[in-house]
């Protein structure tokens, strides 16, 4: 009769089974849900009696303090033969290995790797993706090589009917460090305190199904059978050892102890949050946030664009927007820091493959990302600087399939110091380091293929906006006080695109709230509407209105047919396009919003806009519409065109 395994034991005992060249995976993202407790008895048996030697790392997002702890443990000359990793700023001792070229090294998008440890599970061959074409991952660029001594692609450029794909070839996981909460002796796991489920389960199956091993570091130990089923995260059949951590090993985070918030166990007063002090991160997450798209899904990246949530939050419009994070929440409000990754007040944790799988689908209404480097025809850099390897994490995933994209970060960097004085910016003390340079260090986003493929990108600073159209980067907004030749052109690498722009948002640029709702379900339409029964003009003030959606045209076509409808004949119409703004695809939507109204409602329509981009875009729109295009450069001209015309109805009647 077979006897019941007790898969218990302790991690010298479970790290006792790695062997030398074995491939290791390990979970965890940024600092929350390392198993530190295997991760530290490995560095244990290597440094006492200098094997396991030459293993191989398979690792999705960073996982450390970028310190000395998580993956920088595995940091010693003779233990890591090579490093597959989205991440690399989290484990420098890793890093410096990588550097010194002593190791071999790959950066793939973190959400590829993470897909590869399901293909693995699957016995397939590994990943084809469009996830990393024109960057530094595509074979034709580096191949996601990082030093001299890595030479062996493991990256191809495929066609397939006429389209092209990047094939990543997957590699045999033969041990798998996974984390939950609570173990059973069969090895049953769930994870009611985790704030993330990461890629446990897949990691899991790869490993088993390459004929390698599981081991699991949990915090306590339940009785046979006693755990409920629908709570097991990872079935017991997976897994061969499990370890019960010390409790400073088993962190919720390696900065928190535990936070029940992060583990979805209580919800939080959004009250307790506290604002953003006025300075240039919040300026540039305030004027990132008025991209939001209501009802819409966004992802925010680390660092500036995490002020975007509490933005959002202040200013009460998280009901209308669903933040998520790649690794695998969805809604509430992330965390920053030490704890980015969780996230407070959360609808749903899922796994961080499925999370990308979303993402790479096109999922994301908008994305706001950091942005270290940008070029003349809008890459942006934010993996490689030189010697400085931080890796692109999940970037690119991210970046690429977006809807609409969104890099926040300051102009220049080092020691920046700005105010903001009665409702104008001020540079107290620039930047010692450009950031808008002549050619980026590395592509991790590509300008030109996002402009290809119709996404519309934009690079918001705390002094200036820019927007990628047709030739490169346009300067389309500027801070009030801020002079374009002294603060902007002068600290740029390149000249950019200059037409005529526009003022930022001034209630940027003010303490008080923004006012962001309003902005966002433009609540304010009613009042942009007015009627002139006299000469019969319909007066509609777009000044400032951001269509971002289709649903917004839908909103404002029953609004101005109904206002029609109340006044019985058919009108003359007078827009104001001054700082109007519409995303890039729902230019046709629009100008199909005014075929339909000219066909009904309207007998002509005489338009003006001060911004010749704007002027060409909605010209473009129109013609394919067969409305007549020509939209006025300015106030003047257009009144004077339409009394001309109300001249020529009193003299024709």
């Amino acid at each position: 009769m077979p006897v019941l395994k007790d898969k218990v034991v302790t991690a010298d005992q479970a790290v006792s089974l790695v062997r030398d060249r074995d491939t290791l995976s390990s979970c965890g993202f940024v600092q929350s849900c390392v198993p530190e407790a295997l991760l530290k008895a490995l560095e244990r048996r290597y440094l006492k009696t200098g094997s396991p030697r030459n293993l191989s790392l398979f690792a999705t997002a960073g996982q450390g303090d970028s310190k000395a702890k998580g993956l920088s443990r595995l940091g010693h000359e003779g233990l890591l033969r090579k490093v597959v990793a989205g991440n690399w700023g989290r484990m420098p001792s890793v890093c410096q290995l990588a550097l010194d070229n002593k190791i071999y090294g790959y950066n793939l998008p973190q959400g590829i790797i993470a897909q590869l440890f399901r293909d693995l599970a699957g016995g397939k061959p590994g990943t084809f993706s469009k996830i990393g074409l024109h960057t530094f991952v595509d074979p034709r660029h580096e191949g996601g090589r990082i030093n001299d001594v890595t030479t062996r692609d493991i990256v191809k450029l495929i066609e397939f009917e006429g389209e092209e794909w990047l094939f990543y070839k997957v590699a045999p996981v033969t041990v798998a460090f996974i984390r939950g909460t609570t173990a059973d002796p069969m090895g049953n796991i769930t994870t009611e305190k985790e704030p993330l489920s990461l890629n446990n389960l897949s990691m899991a199956m790869a490993a088993k199904n390459s004929n390698g091993i599981v081991i699991a570091q949990v915090e306590r130990i339940a009785e046979r059978r006693s755990l409920p089923p629908r709570e097991v995260r990872i079935p017991g059949i997976l897994v061969d050892c499990v370890v019960v951590a010390d409790p400073e090993d088993h962190m919720t985070n390696l900065a928190t102890l535990y936070n029940p918030a992060y583990a979805g166990r209580i919800r939080v007063p959004v009250a307790t949050v506290p604002p953003l002090p006025l300075d240039e991160r919040k300026i540039i997450a305030r004027r990132a946030a008025l991209e939001l798209p209501p009802n819409g899904i966004v992802n925010l990246g680390v660092g500036v664009p995490e002020g975007v949530a509490s933005v959002a939050n202040e200013e009460k419009v998280l009901q209308y927007i669903t933040l998520s994070v790649e690794s695998g929440v969805i809604g509430g409000i992330p965390a920053s820091g030490a704890s980015f990754g969780a996230s407070i007040n959360m609808d749903a944790v899922i796994d961080e493959n499925q999370q990308f799988d979303f993402y790479d689908g096109g999922g994301l209404d908008m994305a706001c990302l950091g942005m270290a480097e940008c070029d003349r025809v809008g890459n942006v850099n934010v993996s490689r600087f030189g010697t400085r390897l931080i890796g692109a994490g999940g970037f690119i995933n991210i970046s690429q399939n977006a809807r609409r994209l969104v890099f926040a970060g300051t102009f220049t960097a080092g020691g920046l110091e700005v105010a903001v004085e009665d409702g104008k910016l001020k540079i107290v003390k620039e930047g010692r380091q450009r950031k808008f340079v002549e050619k980026v260090g590395q592509i991790s986003f590509s300008g030109q293929y996002a402009y290809d493929r119709n996404r519309m990108v934009l690079y918001v600073t705390e002094r200036c906006v820019f927007r990628r159209v047709r030739a490169g980067l346009a300067l389309i907004e500027v801070a009030p006080g801020i002079d374009i030749e002294r603060d902007i052109l002068v600290h740029m690498d390149f000249k950019p695109i200059i037409g005529e722009p526009d003022v930022m948002d001034i209630s940027i640029f003010h303490h008080e709230p923004m006012g962001l709702e309003t902005h966002l379900l433009n609540l304010d339409l009613p009042d942009r509407i007015s009627y002139d029964p006299t000469r019969n003009i319909l007066f509609l003030n777009f000044e400032g209105m951001y269509i971002r959606v289709k649903d917004d045209i839908v909103a404002l076509r029953k609004l101005l047919e109904a206002r029609c409808k109340k006044i019985g004949k058919r009108v003359g119409v007078f827009i104001n396009y001054d700082g109007f703004r519409i995303n890039e695809d729902t230019y046709d939507d629009y100008a199909e919003m005014d075929h339909y109204m000219l066909e009904h409602y309207y007998t002509k329509i005489t338009r003006f806009a001060t911004s010749a981009f704007m002027r060409m875009k909605l010209g473009e729109a129109f013609t394919r519409r067969n409305i007549a295009p020509h939209v006025f450069e300015n106030k003047d001209d257009a009144q004077a065109f339409l009394a001309s015309l109300e001249t020529q109805q009193r003299e024709a009647s």
